[in-house]
């Protein structure tokens, strides 16, 4: 099943982050049931952006998303100590976002990771900065895994993010992630793989079309979830096709379970 990771509750987004300050609990839950509604399969929270509070708004935020829906939340911050308070928060087993191969970041989250019952998102990112190659991604994809394998997380609770990166940037990115996710696919079977879709048409016009064409050209070479907007009804309908179409819906039951239920139309 395709793993869809609501992204809507954070507070980089201007509208979230006015209604955390203002503690307008009808503003998210209203967001967190429609993205339910529309088929996610976790709720990523981020409280992040408003320095000094990250705290306080983290623990607001997981007690009115949790009482707005039964989805499991991924609970979204670079802190590990915000983790470990939004950790004891949550009522069923959380995604945890993320540890990467960084030395500041990899051994305190490692420490914050042992013993705890979650699924994790691995960034392919390390000391040297973004992958130049998609053999950068998949090598460091192998490391994490290893890692994570000997903290005892089994491979279907680990996550790889390929850090896609901007086609505005450089015209190879496109190219170079799909190949890391067939690489990793190969390499490390077993594993998920996810990332912020949106990344690939940063900074350029009619981003919603690039991001669903791109969708389903990953979604051929492996790649199994993603964060993503819930509410964008043409790009769901593309995940329930491409994911079909890739042969992960058993006598296409979900796709037509989709078709009938309006969500998707031609």
């Amino acid at each position: 099943m395709f793993t869809i990771i609501g992204e809507r509750i954070n507070t980089t987004l201007k509208k979230v982050q006015a209604a955390v300050a203002e503690r307008d609990a009808a503003y998210i839950t209203d967001d967190v049931k429609k993205q339910d509604a529309a088929g996610a399969t976790y709720i990523d929270v981020n409280a992040g952006a408003r320095i000094g509070h990250e705290e306080a708004d983290m623990r607001w935020l997981i007690d009115v998303v949790q009482s707005a829906t039964k989805l499991p939340l991924c609970l979204d911050s670079p802190d590990p100590n915000i983790l470990e308070m939004a950790y004891g928060l949550v009522g069923s087993k959380p995604m945890i976002n993320s540890i990467s191969l960084e030395k500041d970041r990899f051994a305190p989250m490692m420490r914050y990771l042992a013993g705890k019952e979650c699924r994790i998102i691995a960034l392919c990112m390390d000391d040297s900065g973004m992958p130049k190659s998609a053999e950068d991604i998949i090598s460091r994809a192998r490391q994490l895994v290893a890692e994570l394998e000997k903290a005892g997380f089994k491979r279907d609770d680990i996550f790889i993010d390929p850090l896609i990166q901007p086609m505005s940037v450089d015209i190879r990115n496109g190219s170079m992630a799909m190949d890391a996710v067939a690489g990793i696919v190969a390499e490390v079977p077993g594993v998920h793989i996810t990332g912020g879709l949106s990344n690939i048409s940063y900074g350029l016009p009619q981003r919603r079309i690039i991001n669903r064409c791109f969708l389903a050209m990953m979604v051929a070479h492996g790649f199994d979830s993603a964060i993503m907007d819930p509410l964008d009804k043409d790009l769901m309908a593309l995940t329930t096709t491409a994911d079909m179409l890739k042969g992960n819906d058993n006598f296409c039951m979900k796709y037509i379970k989709a078709v009938r239920a309006g969500k998707v139309v031609a």
